[in-house]
């Protein structure tokens, strides 16, 4: 193969891990071309650190198994073995073509191929299709590297034909795009909207992980052209509805959708606070009334968004606990008690612990991501209300069951059988403890008991339990 024939060779400062190293050397030692290929060479260019090193081969799957004494079939079909060194894993894949995609998703069949540059031709963008060995330098046969200078995601060859092979590489255009600070160039963003529909054939798992992926990058924001792309109206149409809604009110200064996309800017890139914003708002569609005078209302939104975000995300088959933490921040996220101590713990007790101190960070996003009406004097209630929350807690007050001095085994020690009764004189003691954290005592919370069991079933506030 002459390097010629690979288009754009340029020698680079590119340090690859020493393992990476030994497993091309063992492979160049017994006659076989080897490279970093991929996502690892593109973030090595950048001076970003590669999450993983890939490696692609002129060897067949058989012949790397046996030059290594650690190995894991990863999908031997496909061409790939995982080479073991150590704790760490590298997959090594033999050059391959693949052949039609009839399902938009998988190719029929793959074919192996001695040529790299048959096989990087398969790829799907420009930067992600560049392969590097330390003595033969860069392999770049689609100006990959001029495209990182411009900071342009490209498709190798007809954008169509590579999006119709896997649809979900039109959600990794926008991904790359929002985790780099790049642009799409225009060919492929024709390609995308002439092509969104095909998203459809795409497993909800791999398109909850691209939106996450997206979701937690450097540009949230980025969230707008999957809408302006068609891709939200086949992956999240719930999204479409906010674009379209306006608000017109004192507070807001966007449609329900770019405040959204705002608030997912005023927020740290984590998971669950992300997601969070993503979808604090996304009943608001669903909750509009207006006055007399033309003035929007969204009563219950919390409520209801909190509901609705719940359907998505099992319609996208997340996990419970990002499912449930995203959930309650989005239930909670417009709750303003007054700002004494006791409506304080309160609080914390209706939310729940969990909730805390995230549910900060979520209220002064959405304030942030609304009109500058009456901005200072909302973000100094939040500012107010979390310093009474770290006062409550650096004094040790009880707010959950954990807290509580006494536990169910106590409980059934003063005769009470097993059962849902324990959890309901739990809670029981707990809301007084609660409204009077010096309550939190285990005598007195155990003769609380004592009288209940005795007849008397109100707390010292005359509540029934």
């Amino acid at each position: 193969m002459k390097k010629e024939a690979l288009g754009m060779n340029i020698k680079t400062n590119m340090k690859l891990p020493e393992k990476v190293t030994w497993i091309l050397d063992r492979l160049s030692e017994h006659g076989y071309e080897a490279y970093a290929v991929g996502g690892c060479v593109r973030d090595s260019l950048l001076g970003r650190e590669p999450g993983d090193w890939d490696i692609t081969t002129s060897s067949m799957p058989l012949q790397v198994k046996a030059l290594f004494s650690r190995t894991v079939d990863t999908g031997l079909q496909h061409g790939t073995v995982t080479v073991l060194l150590g704790n760490d894993g590298y997959e090594v894949t033999t050059y391959r073509i693949d052949g039609a995609y009839t399902d938009g998703r998988h190719p029929d069949q793959v074919l192996f191929t001695p040529s790299l540059l048959e096989d990087l031709k398969r790829r799907d963008f420009t930067i992600n299709a560049m392969a590097y060995h330390a003595q033969k330098g860069l392999v770049d046969a689609f100006d990959g590297v001029q495209d990182l200078k411009r900071g342009i995601v490209r498709c190798v060859g007809n954008p169509a034909d590579r999006f119709r092979e896997d649809a979900l590489r039109m959600m990794r255009a926008v991904r790359f795009a929002a985790q780099l600070g790049f642009e799409i160039d225009a060919p492929t963003r024709d390609a995308v909207r002439l092509l969104a529909g095909n998203l459809e054939r795409i497993s909800v798992e791999r398109i909850q992980a691209e939106l996450v992926k997206l979701a937690v990058s450097p540009h949230p924001e980025r969230m707008r052209e999957l809408y302006e792309l068609g891709i939200t109206g086949v992956i999240l149409p719930e999204f479409d509805r906010m674009m379209l809604m306006q608000q017109n009110h004192p507070h807001h200064c966007y449609s329900v959708g770019e405040h959204t996309i705002h608030s997912m800017q005023q927020i740290a890139p984590d998971k669950v606070l992300r997601l969070a914003m993503l979808f604090h708002d996304i009943a608001k569609p669903l909750c509009r009334t207006a006055d007399a005078d033309g003035t929007d209302h969204f009563h219950g939104h919390p409520e209801q968004s909190a509901q609705l975000a719940h359907q998505i995300f099992r319609r996208l088959k997340f996990d419970r606990d990002t499912m449930d933490a995203a959930c309650a921040l989005v239930r909670w996220h417009d709750y303003n008690p007054p700002l004494t101590k006791q409506s304080v713990r309160r609080a914390v007790r209706k939310a729940g612990t969990a909730q805390f101190p995230a549910l900060f960070a979520v209220k002064r996003a959405d304030i942030l991501a609304q009109s500058d009406y009456m901005r200072e004097q909302k973000l100094a209630y939040v500012d107010a209300f979390e310093a009474m929350y770290q006062e409550i807690t650096a004094q040790g007050d009880c707010l959950s069951l954990k807290q509580l001095a006494v536990t169910g085994r106590d409980v059934m020690e003063l005769g009470v059988k097993q059962g849902r009764e324990i959890g309901e004189i739990l809670n029981w003691l707990l809301e007084q403890v609660v409204e009077v954290p010096e309550y939190n005592d285990k005598d007195w919370l155990l003769g609380r008991v004592r009288d209940y069991l005795a007849g008397d079933r109100r707390s010292s506030t005359g509540r029934n339990l």
